[in-house]
């Protein structure tokens, strides 16, 4: 290299690498948002609590790290049931926990968990992302300065556990028992006491006789719990909770500071969790009902007609008071309600119609 060259290069280095010194360590910093995640399960619980750590793991990858996610479960840094006021305030920036626990701020949360008769994954899942849901669900959450994205679903859930058998709706009176949401207020015109309780209380109670019963969610996630321990009697189908949808609730001031670009890598991860989760959560419940039944002597019963229509009745007289809040809960309501008249007739002369044919056929 000629000496005019030389000079020229290394004038060129000394200006880039000034430029370098006085900006990467800055610039690395201030690319980099802080994304602090609180949840309403406990950690590395299977399927719920693992959902919620994987797609916050999932956000840091797809962004490459401009998004920092710090994630805290149950009670690491505020209590399950504290997660909503510490995400509307700003004190963190998300949670992950099902929206039904809300329902005390406003009944309109509850239709974007689940609703008692309502919808399955598969129809909240077209309600939400095509029926109006979406719209709706950001009209309340924008009340409360949030913004949510369905984050995973839990599918049909199991009825519950109970230490006596449940041979008629009157079986239900004076029983304690832990049930969240509009599931709860149905027992309650029943007879029945509903508690509410974030998961990492219900063995103890339970154990100890502080409530007689409890619904969590489905085998796979039940086992874990060990509620075999303490009530033998599991009955399905749970009429409270037929496609519990989570949700992924953000401060939409923090939300609407993002770049476009990270807003959609955040729903895409969502998008991608809520699907991941729900065949997670199907291809293990079964394995984990025999478990429950073969190894812990787990007696499987199902509700009888009689105590199913009692379901329905007191459901009705609920959903009947819930439109009553406000205009809003009527406008959730008359939306929900149209797209489970549609949805869930295509949904009885296809999905539920096949499998009960294919599963007499086949001798499931």
């Amino acid at each position: 290299m000629k000496r005019r060259q030389f000079i020229q290069a290394a004038g060129l280095a000394g200006v880039s690498g000034a430029a370098a010194a006085a900006f990467p360590a800055p610039a690395i910093a201030q690319s980099r948002t802080e994304l602090v995640v609180v949840s309403t399960w406990p950690r590395d619980f299977p399927g719920l609590g693992t959902s919620a750590q994987r797609v916050c793991k999932r956000i840091e990858e797809l962004t490459e790290g401009r998004l920092h996610v710090t994630y805290y479960a149950a009670g690491e840094r505020v209590g399950a049931f504290a997660s909503f006021d510490e995400v509307a305030s700003g004190n963190a920036q998300a949670y992950i926990a099902a929206d039904y626990y809300w329902k005390g701020k406003h009944p309109g949360w509850a239709y974007f968990t689940a609703i008692p008769m309502g919808q399955t994954y598969t129809e909240i899942d077209a309600w939400i992302k095509y029926g109006g849901g979406q719209e709706l669900w950001d009209e309340i959450a924008d009340g409360f300065g949030l913004k949510c994205w369905a984050v995973g679903n839990t599918g049909v859930q199991m009825g519950g556990w109970f230490n006596k058998e449940i041979n008629s709706a009157s079986d239900f009176k004076g029983l304690k028992m832990r049930i969240p949401g509009l599931g709860g207020d149905v027992l309650a015109k029943l007879g029945a006491s509903p508690v509410s309780l974030p998961g990492g209380q219900i063995y103890e109670n339970l154990v100890s006789g502080a409530i007689d019963a409890t619904e969590w969610v489905g085998p796979w996630n039940d086992f874990f719990m060990k509620f075999y321990e303490a009530a033998k009697y599991y009955y399905y189908p749970g009429f409270h909770e037929p496609g519990s949808q989570l949700s992924f609730g953000m401060n939409k001031a923090w939300w609407s500071k993002l770049s476009k670009t990270d807003q959609a890598i955040l729903q895409a991860a969502c998008n991608e969790e809520n699907a991941r989760m729900m065949a997670e959560t199907n291809n293990n419940n079964g394995a984990y009902l025999t478990k429950l039944i073969k190894e812990h002597g787990v007696k499987l019963k199902k509700f009888n007609d009689e105590t199913y229509d009692a379901f329905g009745t007191a459901t009705k007289e609920v959903m009947a008071e819930v439109r009553q809040h406000s205009p809003l809960a009527a406008k959730i309501d008359d939306s929900f309600n149209n797209s489970l008249a549609a949805v869930g007739a295509w949904s009885g002369l296809s999905d539920a119609a096949y499998v009960v044919t294919r599963n007499r056929v086949l001798g499931i």
